[in-house]
């Protein structure tokens, strides 16, 4: 099936009015001055005859300051009432954008989470959402407004405030397109698009014009921070269409996540590469390899609601086994303690870890029809002298889980191994 052409706000005879959904984070909105830039953009799109809804973060550094004035009152602040708390900051930049649109003439009408309503379960701090109200945001529309929503939060069924957590603005924006059958969700960020890697970490790095829904979503489970990972799988699961765009310059089409897959994408072997720094190494040696034992261990640890990643398991000597897996950084202690706490029932002779590692993964939807493209990742990084310590693999992805210190290197090599600089 062939990709559809990148999606443009040009209005001509013949072009039917489109509904966008454009989401703004909080580098976008940082300053008057950049609110006003957003207000200009916002116009524009309406001025060629396009229907939009505008969802917004708070400013930078403002989510932040919040949490900190939390912590000033209370060690461990309530979550129902943190999330009073936080919904302040995107309250404030849907107000301000709001009176810069009707500054230059363009009718606008504000509405917080809650006033939509976005409806959400009772997680607070962390909330999903599980449906959305539209009317309000149609009846606007039809009347010639801009819609302006702040992201990030709902209302629980008894009423209550709830966020959706870090990054939720993305989820916001991507639901309500869902709700409104939007034609495209635009994320507009401090990049232009999604790169094949860090630019910072390699320079050659080359933003994609396209890339497929399933490689958007491997990139963001393993470290790409351009989209968060609960805003792909919502696009995913109501094929919403996407487009990453900068917010700091006119120029670009940005880079459309498709739900279309044809036989040029599959050219690409490889597609992109993600580190992933959160990562730390956790060993359980000398344990019995008898049946249970695994779940002996990893259910502990989701008891402790502690996410796990990478697993392996080797057969040792004389019946044993050695158990590895990781964890999040911030999580490395709390498992050590608690798998040496269990040390004496698992009958292991020892438990220890290493929090100086990192992740790195290859992804691209190519892989299912190209062999050999792990024999040619671990022989690249062997060449660099780089160990691989853990692997793990899906259809379309193969990561590794390498010290720390040879992050970058790997990354740039496997970069130029797979020629990723080459459009």
């Amino acid at each position: 099936m062939a990709i559809m052409p990148p999606f443009r706000i040009v209005q001509t005879e013949s072009t039917k009015m489109a509904l966008i959904v454009q989401k703004y984070g909080g580098t976008s909105v940082g300053s008057p001055e950049r609110i006003k830039n957003v207000a200009k953009r916002v116009a524009r799109a309406r001025a060629e005859g396009h229907d939009v809804v505008v969802v917004v973060s708070a400013m930078s550094g403002e989510t932040n300051r919040l949490v900190a004035l939390a912590h000033e009152m209370q060690e461990f602040p309530d979550p129902r009432e943190l999330d009073v708390v936080l919904a302040t900051g995107e309250q404030v930049t849907i107000g301000l954008l709001a009176m810069a649109l009707k500054d230059i003439g363009v009718p606008a009408k504000s509405y917080t989470g809650w006033q939509v309503a976005v409806r959400t379960d009772d997680a607070h701090t962390k909330a999903r959402i599980d449906h959305i109200d539209a009317d309000k945001m149609r009846a606007d529309l039809g009347e010639g407004r801009v819609v302006i929503v702040a992201g990030f939060q709902g209302v629980t069924a008894g009423g209550d405030i709830a966020t959706l957590g870090r990054g939720g603005s993305d989820t916001s924006a991507v639901a309500l397109a869902a709700a409104l059958k939007a034609d495209e969700c635009q994320i507009y960020t401090d990049v232009d698009g999604v790169y094949t890697t860090d630019p910072r970490v390699v320079p050659e790095a080359r933003r994609m014009s396209t890339i497929s829904f399933e490689e958007m979503l491997e990139l963001a489970s393993l470290g790409s921070k351009v989209l968060q990972i609960r805003s792909v799988e919502f696009a995913g699961k109501y094929k919403v269409r996407l487009r990453v765009l900068s917010s700091l310059t006119d120029e670009g089409e940005g880079t459309l996540i498709t739900f279309e897959e044809d036989e040029n994408m599959e050219k690409a072997v490889v597609k992109g590469i993600a580190f992933d720094k959160n990562q730390a190494r956790i060993n359980v040696r000398g344990v019995s390899d008898k049946p249970g034992i695994a779940y002996q261990i990893l259910g502990s640890i989701a008891e402790a609601n502690i996410e796990v990643d990478m697993i392996i398991q080797n057969v040792g000597a004389q019946g044993t086994t050695d158990f590895s897996f990781t964890v999040p950084r911030g999580d490395y202690k709390p498992t050590l303690d608690l798998m040496n706490g269990l040390k004496a029932d698992l009958g292991a002779a020892e438990v220890n870890g290493d929090d100086t590692v990192c992740k790195v993964s290859i992804v691209g939807v190519g892989m299912r029809s190209h062999a050999g493209v792990a024999a040619q990742m671990f022989r690249a990084l062997a060449e660099e002298g780089i160990n691989i310590q853990m692997i793990s693999t899906s259809e379309i992805k193969v990561s590794v889980l390498i010290d720390e210190k040879y992050m970058e290197l790997a990354t740039r090599v496997l970069h130029k191994t797979f020629g990723l600089e080459h459009a």
